[in-house]
Formats: structure tokens, C-alpha cells, sequence
């Protein structure tokens, strides 16, 4: 009896592992005991850190941060793409700043005096609390589009909560790209001016997609961007209820339950009325214009193959409360899929990458319909077996072919329309 104990211990700390670890996924998901694996990575993180701040050691966010951090220390080395560490021999990366906002910097190897190169912008993700551009895969990213497109990319260091709220990561990002746009700095880096691009994923699809209309309608700024790429941008937070929301709400990585804690915290807002976004009750028909509505109405803006048998969630009366606390809420700059169509339509092209095992699928699909009804050229690339977050997917130990295939399209799209 005694020789059987290990063979229960070991059989029952299987079993509580693989319940830990197994999350239902969609059939679609390609390799999805990895997703599974990630996923509960991450769930770890977050108790541990709750943990830790429970102690009252540090915010939890800035424990996440030290935990990301240090793994990214692990995984940064290496002198290739293919070793997992993103360095790309001949590609020059300096820490600088830009109007005050620090930025990283990747000059290509290739072009030099008398030749004009192309320039991009790029925001990180990381729910504007997380992330960095020294990610490892930020990191891999900006330096594969700097060599092999011959390009100047900035990435973006933000400020993130909860050291400040909205709107101040976004006016870092403006006056970063007012900087970047400005005839010395594009001449110092011999950019050509006709080619410069603004990109991001997540939030930081937000944050490009709010920039390139700041951008487009301020006057002042001679320069603009030719083109946005957007990869899975979360563009809105007046109906938590699209069918993408509803359809992924369980889905990895992204929650519909932590999208709608990320929009709290971004904006300022007591967490305690997240049960109250999570039922539209702060876009009911008393608090917002029929107009407004009309901007994220996904029953028409929607692909009837994305709408399914989903209904929409309108709430009559709704809180006055979430009205008169979260004015933000309305603010195009948060929420750029707000925006009325004469600033859509001074918008430059746009790529959107939409996955369909992702909450924010129906953000970007909006947009990108919203954009057409505007005049803007549009591509949109949409991935049936994709899942929120995959794009930065693409170095070791979290590298996934899913991944791979997302930065490969956006590299291509890139490589022959900026």
C-alpha cells in the first residue's frame, strides 16, 4: 500500500495541473495546449502578484511589470530573429527622446547618404499598463521591419497606468509623432516624407488610431502619415456586448471581464462599476445620441457572417452616475472609433488585422467599415484561426506559427503600400 502513495501523489498533482491549465478553446485555434500553457502562465502571474501586493510589497501592476521584465532578461539573448533574442546584425538601436517622450530608435543597415528610407511609428500593446518597446517581442518586431524594409522604426515609451491615466498616454504618443513628422528630424534620419507610417496592436492600435486622426485634422502639422496599420485595435468602450465580446468572452488572452477592468483603469474610473459596463449600462439611450450610437451600431456596420443570431444590448435608462463620472467615455481620442466621418475621411489608407478568437474583432471590422463609408482606402486582413495577442507571439518560449503568419502578412502589406 505504501509503494502505491507516490503513484496517487503523482496522478493527483497531473490531474490538478492539467484542471489548471485545460481552458475550453475554440476549434479553430491552432496549437492549443500551448495557448492553454500561456494562458495559465499568465493567470499564475497575476495571483502571484495579487499575493505580493496583498503583503503591501508594491502595485500589483508594477509587479506584473518586474515579472515581464525579468523574463524578457531571459529570452533576450541571442544574436539572430531565429534565437529568439529579435537583434538583427547591422541594424543600429538607440534610446532617445522625442519631445520629452522616451523612444527606441532601429536605423537600417541599408540606404545612407542620398538615400531616402521609409518611417514608422509603432505603439506598443500591453492594455496601457504593461509592455515596453524593449519587449522581446516588440524588440524582434521593429527590428525584422527596420532591415528588411529598409526602414526607420520609433517605438514609443509611453507613460502607462498606474503612474497616469488617459489622456496623457496618448498626448505622448501625439507629441512624439509631431516630433518624429517634423522636417529636421525626418532629414536627420533621411526619411522620405511621403512615406511614413503610423502602427500599433491593442492598445496600441488605440493609440495609432487616435494619432493618425490627431495628426490628420491639426493643420499645423505639415507632414502626415501615409498610411496606418492596426493590428487587433481596441477601439471603443461604449458596447461591451458585440457578438465578438460575447462569442470570445472566455477566450485567452484577453477577457472580456479584463478589457473592460483595462478601460477602467485607463480612464480613471472606479473598478467597482465594472459590473455596470459589463451590461451597457453606461450607454444607455438617455446618455448618448442617436449620432453616437450610430458609430458603433454593429447591427449595421458588421458583416451579417460576424453577426450570427447576437441582439443588441441597449439599455433605456441606464446609470446617471456612469454618465456624469466617465465623460471620457465619449471622447474620440479614447475611443477613436467615435469619430465622426469628416475626421475619418482626412484619414490616411489603412491596414486592419482582425482575429476572429478575439474580443476586439468587431472594433476593428467596425472601423474598417467606418473608414470605406468615409472615402479611406482600407485592407482589411482577417484571421479565422487568430487569437488576441498572437502578433507579439513570435519568439521563444512563446512563439507560435499563428504569430509568425500575422507579422509575415503585415510585413508584406507594408513592404507594397508604404
Amino acid at each position: 500500500m505504501m509503494r502505491l502513495r507516490p503513484v496517487v501523489v503523482s496522478v493527483f498533482l497531473t490531474v490538478t495541473v492539467g484542471y489548471y491549465v485545460y481552458t475550453p478553446l475554440p476549434e479553430s485555434i491552432q496549437e492549443p495546449w500551448r495557448l492553454m500553457v500561456v494562458s495559465a502562465g499568465l493567470r499564475t502571474s497575476v495571483h502571484l502578484t495579487s499575493v505580493i501586493n496583498w503583503l503591501g510589497y508594491d502595485h500589483y501592476i508594477k509587479s506584473v511589470r518586474q515579472l515581464s521584465e525579468s523574463f524578457y532578461g531571459l529570452t533576450k539573448s541571442g544574436d539572430s530573429t531565429e534565437s529568439g533574442g529579435g537583434v538583427v546584425p547591422g541594424v543600429k538601436v538607440s534610446d532617445i527622446t522625442f519631445a520629452g517622450v522616451p523612444v527606441r530608435v532601429y536605423e537600417p543597415p541599408a540606404g545612407g547618404e542620398g538615400h531616402l528610407r521609409r518611417g514608422l511609428m509603432y505603439f506598443h500593446g500591453g492594455d496601457w499598463l504593461l509592455g515596453s518597446a524593449e519587449r522581446w517581442s516588440n524588440d524582434a518586431l521593429n527590428h525584422m521591419v527596420s532591415d528588411e524594409l529598409n526602414t526607420v522604426v520609433v517605438s514609443v515609451e509611453y507613460r502607462l497606468y498606474p503612474e497616469v491615466r488617459f489622456p496623457v498616454p496618448y498626448l505622448d504618443c501625439l507629441a512624439a509623432a509631431k516630433h518624429f513628422l517634423s522636417a529636421e528630424v525626418l532629414a536627420k534620419y533621411s526619411i522620405d516624407p511621403e512615406r511614413v507610417a503610423v502602427s500599433g496592436a491593442s492598445v496600441g492600435g488605440n493609440l495609432a488610431a487616435a494619432v493618425a486622426q490627431g495628426i490628420s485634422t491639426d493643420d499645423a502639422v505639415r507632414v502626415k502619415f501615409s498610411i496606418q496599420a492596426l493590428i487587433y485595435p481596441m477601439l471603443q468602450a461604449l458596447d461591451f456586448n458585440t457578438p465578438s465580446y460575447l462569442q470570445n468572452q472566455d477566450v485567452p488572452v484577453l477577457y472580456r471581464g479584463l478589457a473592460v477592468r483595462f478601460w477602467l483603469q485607463y480612464l480613471g474610473v472606479d473598478l467597482s462599476l465594472q459590473p455596470q459596463l459589463l451590461v451597457n449600462n453606461h450607454s444607455s439611450s438617455h446618455h448618448v445620441s442617436p449620432e453616437l450610437r450610430a458609430r458603433v451600431n454593429w447591427t449595421t456596420l458588421l458583416p451579417l457572417r460576424f453577426k450570427k443570431d447576437h441582439r443588441p444590448v441597449v439599455v433605456d435608462k441606464g446609470s446617471q452616475r456612469l454618465a456624469k463620472e466617465v465623460p471620457a467615455l465619449l471622447d474620440a481620442r479614447a475611443s477613436p472609433l467615435l469619430a465622426g466621418p469628416e475626421v475619418l475621411a482626412k484619414c490616411p489608407r489603412a491596414y486592419v488585422l482582425t482575429c476572429e478568437n478575439d474580443v476586439l474583432r468587431d472594433d476593428g471590422l467596425m472601423y474598417a467599415r467606418r473608414l470605406r463609408d468615409a472615402g479611406v482606402t482600407v485592407t482589411s486582413s482577417h484571421y479565422d484561426d487568430g487569437f488576441h495577442g498572437c502578433f507579439s507571439f513570435i519568439v521563444w518560449p512563446v512563439e507560435f506559427d499563428i504569430g509568425k503568419r500575422l507579422v509575415r502578412g503585415y510585413i508584406t502589406w507594408l513592404q507594397n503600400n508604404l
